[in-house]
């Protein structure tokens, strides 16, 4: 396959994945040309593949600053992933305060993913004072436009009454919605009402996807939360979690 340098293909998703997949560097160059031509979207995907290293030397400062450029021109996504350099510290000091203020215009502006930052600082006390109340609208609101990670710790105020009513039947719902949105903690949550249903089989196949998709830290805390579980089939899968663990270490 040839690809043109051509403005239309940087904007199109399905066209740049196919770039960054077969010739990165050739997909860096196009994004290089259109974001210093002014276009908005590639700045930000400038910025997105500096911070990766994708294509291009991974430059964090650089992309802080193309992150900035494209927020300064109204995209909520680079807004939102200046919030996530200063909340970690790429390309700048680490400052959950400052990271807190990118998310909330982000979030102000509609973005489901920084409605979930910004919901997660607000729960944890980093960078601004602790809110539950906040943290879970905001949550809420990501949720409801289809965030599955949002929808997984929405179902677990609901599950736990934290801030609100308990609410099982619901905490179900969106844990169910979350799995099969694809996040690895709410297939482990879906997973967990199921085994508590006797539903083991089913519990199983959801442990084996969100095994799949789990990074390190959630490997350790499952594979310990699953250590007490007294069906085979359970232990089984709390043997896995600790073997991938171990070897991911």
């Amino acid at each position: 396959m040839s690809f043109q340098l051509r403005r239309e293909e940087v904007l199109d998703g399905a066209g740049l994945a196919a770039m960054l997949e077969e010739s990165p560097a050739r997909a860096a160059q196009a994004i290089l040309l259109a974001a210093g031509e002014g276009e908005v979207e590639a700045q930000a995907l400038l910025g997105q593949i500096l911070l990766d290293g994708q294509g291009i030397a991974q430059d964090q400062p650089l992309a802080l600053r193309w992150f900035a450029i494209a927020a300064g021109h109204g995209h909520p996504m680079a807004r939102n992933m200046l919030g996530r350099c200063h909340e970690h510290g790429w390309g700048c000091a680490a400052d959950a305060s400052v990271a807190a203020q990118h998310y909330r215009i982000a979030a102000d502006a509609g973005l489901d993913w920084a409605m979930y930052n910004l919901a997660n600082l607000l729960a944890t006390g980093r960078g601004v004072v602790v809110d539950q109340l906040q943290a879970l609208a905001w949550y809420r609101r990501a949720a409801e436009m289809g965030h599955a990670k949002s929808m997984n710790l929405l179902g677990r105020y609901l599950e736990e009454g934290q801030v609100c009513s308990a609410d099982p039947l619901a905490a179900r719902e969106w844990y169910r919605r979350s799995a099969e949105g694809g996040d690895f903690r709410g297939q482990f949550s879906f997973a967990a009402v199921l085994a508590d249903e006797r539903r083991i089989d089913e519990a199983v196949d959801w442990l084996e996807k969100a095994l799949a998709g789990g990074n390190l830290n959630f490997l350790r805390v499952a594979s310990q939360a699953l250590a007490g579980a007294t069906d085979p089939r359970i232990q089984a899968m709390a043997n896995r979690y600790a073997q991938r663990y171990a070897q991911s270490l």
